[in-house]
């Protein structure tokens, strides 16, 4: 039962955009290991930018200053 952990940062993903994931990702699982769909779960966690850091920064910072 593969489980697959996608964190993005909380800007706005569509319900689509993640549908998409979802579906690709299991897709991509069936084709290349040969996992069986219905026993392969994928969870996204929006993280927002505050609580994620790039070299010492948030990428709150990093996006404010230009980086």
């Amino acid at each position: 039962m593969p489980y697959v952990n996608i964190k993005i940062t909380r800007e706005g993903a569509t319900t689509e955009q993640k549908s998409a994931l979802i579906s690709g990702v299991t897709q991509l699982l069936v084709d290349i290991l040969g996992k069986n769909p219905q026993t392969t779960v994928v969870v996204i966690d929006e993280v927002d930018t505050d609580n994620w850091g790039i070299g010492g920064e948030s990428v709150t910072v990093r996006r404010r200053d230009g980086k």
